[in-house]
């Protein structure tokens, strides 16, 4: 089973939820959704799905709950897939 770790930059409280574009060695995720109770995490598995093409139920937290720097790994996805799909960004 393939599966790839992508390092994430969140946003929260942002005035849209998207995919903002890359931002180091990962992305930048903007989310309207508060930094409170877990809700810009669950927005940011959301917004990736989305992004990607996956199940909410593929991306998974790893690390830094708490922290904008976060880790998802993506379930079923190759890394192929990810640089495919991270070069449609700007």
């Amino acid at each position: 089973m393939d599966s790839v770790v992508l390092n994430v930059k969140v946003v929260p409280g942002s005035s849209r939820d998207q995919v903002a574009g890359r931002y180091g060695d990962g992305i930048k995720i903007q989310t309207s959704a508060p930094p409170e109770a877990g809700k810009a995490n669950a927005a940011v598995i959301e917004i990736l799905a989305e992004f990607l093409g996956v199940r909410n139920m593929q991306i998974e937290l790893i690390s830094s709950p708490s922290n904008p720097k976060k880790q998802f790994r993506i379930s079923h996805f190759t890394p192929q897939r990810l640089v495919e799909k991270l070069s449609t960004l700007g």
